[in-house]
């Protein structure tokens, strides 16, 4: 607990492109050629939008090898997720560490409450080994505090989330974590504390998604402050969320050092 603010700080994350860049690829069909053809995350968010439209991309799709890398491998192998870790920190620069490193090696190093929520659809177990890996090298200083993790397209998590007949969009599943994420929190550390919440994305799409869950969370929890984090192409844009009819006031308190305040 943070006692001079009576309340806690909860930091929840995207992984991918967020907290790190992962050369984890996804697998595309030619529907002429019959060949799969591998793209990067980044390529991805870019093209996915084309896939079948006239153009360089008309003839390419999804299928159901696409996200074969972002699911738990068969059992007796080396988790793909914990062997991307791995392979992505070998290289000494620091081109894989993503707009929001920083801020998920501080959460972890002063204990807060840390949520994932990602598409991925790995078990929470395998997320958890997988940052293992960074806490052995000695990249965070110890393992997060873990609040919760979503990732959105395991099926277990989607059933948990509500999701019985697995349709569910990622968005929707997406908003629906971080609502059951500040739930768990009022339950857990109590509804008569001034708690934050922050989450960083650095997908636009994403973006406004959070901020509409936050929003919901915000007319919930009134006197408890929700951020959205944008690190949209490097960008770290904090911004706070209300309802439109709040009326917005300014706390006098603030702690320095923790970006949630």
């Amino acid at each position: 607990m943070n006692a001079e603010h009576d309340g806690e700080s909860f930091y929840l994350f995207d992984f991918d492109d967020n907290i790190m860049y992962l050369k984890t690829k996804l697998l595309l069909l030619n529907t002429v050629t019959g060949e799969r053809k591998e793209v990067s995350t980044e390529d991805y968010a870019n093209i996915h939008s084309l896939l079948g439209k006239p153009g360089k991309w008309e003839n390419f799709k999804e299928f159901e090898g696409t996200f074969r890398y972002f699911r738990d491998a068969e059992e007796g192998r080396r988790q793909y997720f914990v062997t991307d870790i791995e392979e992505a920190i070998k290289n000494d620069a620091d081109e894989w560490k993503a707009p929001s490193w920083d801020l998920f090696v501080y959460a972890c190093e002063k204990r807060r409450p840390v949520s994932l929520v990602t598409a991925r659809g790995h078990s929470p177990e395998t997320i958890m080994a997988g940052l293992r890996v960074l806490v052995e090298k000695g990249l965070i200083p110890r393992e997060p505090n873990y609040h919760t993790i979503y990732p959105v397209n395991n099926e277990q998590v989607r059933r948990k989330l509500g999701d019985c007949d697995l349709g569910w969009t990622v968005p929707r599943l997406k908003r629906v974590a971080i609502k059951r994420s500040v739930e768990k929190a009022v339950e857990e550390y109590g509804s008569d504390h001034e708690h934050r919440f922050g989450m960083s994305d650095d997908d636009p799409a994403n973006v406004n998604l959070i901020i509409r869950a936050m929003c919901d969370c915000k007319k919930s929890n009134l006197d408890m402050r929700f951020f959205v984090i944008n690190t949209h192409q490097g960008e770290h844009v904090k911004l706070e969320v209300f309802p439109i009819d709040y009326r917005v006031t300014v706390t006098s308190q603030r702690d320095p050092d923790d970006p949630l305040t």
